[in-house]
C-alpha cells in the first residue's frame, strides 16, 4: 500500500499545489507547524544529521533525546516514526538518489520495530524546500512523495510543510520558513529547530558529501555509537581555487539556492575545502579501514574512543 492522508490513499499527483488543493488539512497542519517557535537544541542530548545522512533510534536510547538537522534550503528533511515501538528516523535528502534512499529509511525503522506491529503504523513528516526560481524544491517534493507512494508499507503522511507551504518572502526574496527540524525521540514530536553544534566530525562528514558520497546511516543505536566512515575520495588540489573566490561567487556556483542560504554557508564550504586539501587521501583518517567511532561521554559530548586516537 502507498501513501495515506487521513487513511485515504493518495493518488498520483503532478504538483505540490494539486496535493494541497486536494488535502486542505495538510495546509492547515503546515501552517501550524511553521508557526511554532524555533528551538535551539542542546548539543548534549542531540544526534545531528548532515546532508545525505540519516539516523534512527528508539525511546529506549539513553544517549539521544533529539535527532535533528538544519541548513535545508531546497533539501527536504524526512522524519519517519513507528507508533508502536516509537522507533524514529530522520534523514536529510537532497535528491541525489531519492528512490534508493527512501527504502533505507523504512528498513531502519521497521528493523527496530519487529515486535511491535499490531495496531501500529508508520507516520511521515516532510519539511523543506521553498518557491525557488529553478523549481528544484518542487521536483524533490514530488520525488519523495512518489518514492513513498510506491512502497508496500502503509505510510501515513502527518506533516507536509514543503515547497510553497514552507515559503516566505523576505525583502522580495523567497526563502524557506523552516530550515531545520528536530524530533523528540521519547515523544515523537517534530518541531522547527536550529543546531549550533553539527558534529561530531563535522568537516569529515561534510567532505564525504562534497566528494559525492551517497546517503549513509551514521548511528548504531544498539551500541549508542556514531559511526563515521570509512569512506574514500581522490586527491583534488584544484578545489583550492574556490578559497580565493568572493563569497558571491561561491554562493552562485556551490548552492542550488544562492539567495536563500543561511549566513554561514560560505564558511561551511570553505572549511570543507580546507579539510579536503589537508586530507587529500582519506585512508589515514580510517586506520585499518575502520570507522571512526564516537560515544556519549559523561559530560554529554560526543567523544572519539581513546584507543582510536592513540592509533
Amino acid at each position: 500500500m502507498p501513501l495515506l492522508i487521513q487513511n485515504i490513499r493518495v493518488e498520483r499527483i503532478t504538483s505540490t499545489g494539486e496535493l494541497f488543493d486536494k488535502y486542505p488539512n495538510l495546509q492547515e497542519n503546515a501552517k501550524a507547524f511553521r508557526s511554532q517557535p524555533i528551538s535551539n537544541v542542546d548539543p548534549k542530548c542531540l544526534l545531528y544529521v548532515q546532508q545525505r545522512e540519516f539516523a534512527a533510534t528508539t525511546p529506549a536510547d539513553n544517549n539521544v533525546s533529539v535527532i535533528g538537522s538544519d541548513d535545508a534550503t531546497t533539501c527536504h528533511l524526512v522524519v519517519l516514526r513507528h507508533t508502536g515501538s516509537g522507533a524514529v528516523c530522520l534523514a536529510h535528502c537532497d535528491g541525489s538518489n531519492t528512490f534508493a534512499e527512501v527504502p533505507l529509511l523504512i528498513k531502519s525503522v521497521t528493523s527496530l520495530s519487529a515486535c511491535c506491529n499490531e495496531g501500529s503504523r508508520l507516520e511521515l513528516h516532510l519539511v523543506g524546500g521553498f518557491k525557488d526560481d529553478t523549481m528544484t524544491s518542487h521536483e524533490l517534493s514530488l520525488k519523495i512523495l512518489a518514492a513513498f507512494q510506491q512502497l508496500k508499507d502503509d505510510i501515513h503522511l502527518q506533516t507536509c510543510c514543503i515547497t510553497e507551504m514552507n515559503d516566505v518572502v523576505v525583502n522580495a526574496v523567497h526563502k524557506p520558513a523552516v530550515y531545520g527540524v528536530g524530533v523528540n525521540v521519547k515523544t515523537g514530536k517534530v518541531f522547527p529547530a536550529t543546531f549550533p553544534y553539527k558534529g561530531p566530525a563535522e568537516d569529515l562528514r561534510s567532505a564525504r558529501t562534497f566528494t559525492g558520497g551517497q546517503m549513509v546511516d551514521i548511528y548504531d543505536s544498539s551500541r549508542g555509537l556514531v559511526e563515521v566512515g570509512p569512506w574514500k575520495w581522490s586527491p583534488n588540489m584544484e578545489i583550492a581555487f574556490w578559497l580565493s573566490q568572493d563569497d558571491a561567487v561561491i554562493l552562485q556556483y556551490m548552492s542550488t539556492s544562492p539567495k536563500a542560504e543561511p549566513p554561514h554557508f560560505v564558511h561551511h564550504i570553505k572549511s570543507t575545502i580546507q579539510f579536503l586539501l589537508k586530507h587529500p587521501n582519506s585512508d589515514r583518517l580510517f586506520p585499518g579501514g575502520q570507522p571512526q567511532l564516537y560515544h556519549r561521554s559523561e559530560n554529554g559530548d560526543w567523544e572519539r574512543f581513546a584507543s582510536q586516537l592513540d592509533s
